[in-house]
């Protein structure tokens, strides 16, 4: 089945670009667009979307009080990829930290935001390393986890955290520790779990702003 996506922009002519990008895509459909967050979770729970692009700045209901909604409020979520001007905007850290699976710019190439899509309905996390530590460093609230002990992590599960902290996929953390990728895929799901964490951008949230990794 083709992965069904829902647009969420104030700007009809944005709407209308990612439309057109993305219904050029065989499995790809758009189901629905809303002009403002408020619109959200009366759609997602009608539509039941794989993905929800969001933009982050709008006037009634902006894309991090959304996405907290829509998290709060509906069973078996959609991945929400964040649809952004700016990078480096402490619109787009609060709104990874509330739940957000990702981020992607306006101007992004058409072939980068069809991947952005794929890549998050296949329950991946988009994750540009450098620019969140940027944005850590700029944004972050160290109080915010400092209830992350250190030492609820065996060595291993630090490894691959710190891994997990430049980008690495999986596959890529299997091939650097020497492990299989079975035994990878379960020291995440450990890590994410100790850190009471939604996915690996959150558990990356957490290590920076717990002070396990520095974000400068």
């Amino acid at each position: 089945m083709p992965v069904s996506v829902l647009l969420v922009d104030d700007e009809p002519l944005v709407r209308a670009g990612l439309r057109a990008i993305l219904e050029a895509q065989p499995d790809i459909e758009v189901t629905g667009e809303a002009g403002d967050g408020a619109a959200v979770v009366p759609l997602v729970r009608s539509l039941r979307p794989d993905v929800v692009a969001m933009d982050v700045r709008m006037p009634l209901l902006d894309g991090i009080e959304a996405t907290r909604a829509v998290l709060r409020s509906v069973p078996e979520p959609p991945k929400i990829l964040v649809v952004t001007t700016f990078e480096n905007d402490e619109y787009v850290y609060d709104a990874l930290r509330a739940g957000a699976d990702g981020f992607l710019l306006k101007r992004a190439h058409p072939s980068e935001i069809v991947h952005a899509v794929r890549l998050v309905a296949a329950g991946e996390s988009l994750l540009f390393p450098a620019v969140l530590r940027s944005l850590a460093a700029s944004y972050g609230n160290p109080r915010a986890r400092a209830a992350m002990v250190r030492a609820a992590l065996t060595e291993r599960e630090a490894e691959v955290l710190r891994l997990m902290t430049r980008g690495l996929s999986n596959a890529e953390i299997a091939a650097e520790l020497v492990l299989g990728a079975e035994t990878v895929k379960s020291h995440v799901s450990a890590v994410l779990a100790k850190l009471g964490a939604r996915d690996r951008t959150q558990a990356v949230i957490a290590a920076y702003e717990s002070g396990f990794v520095e974000p400068g």
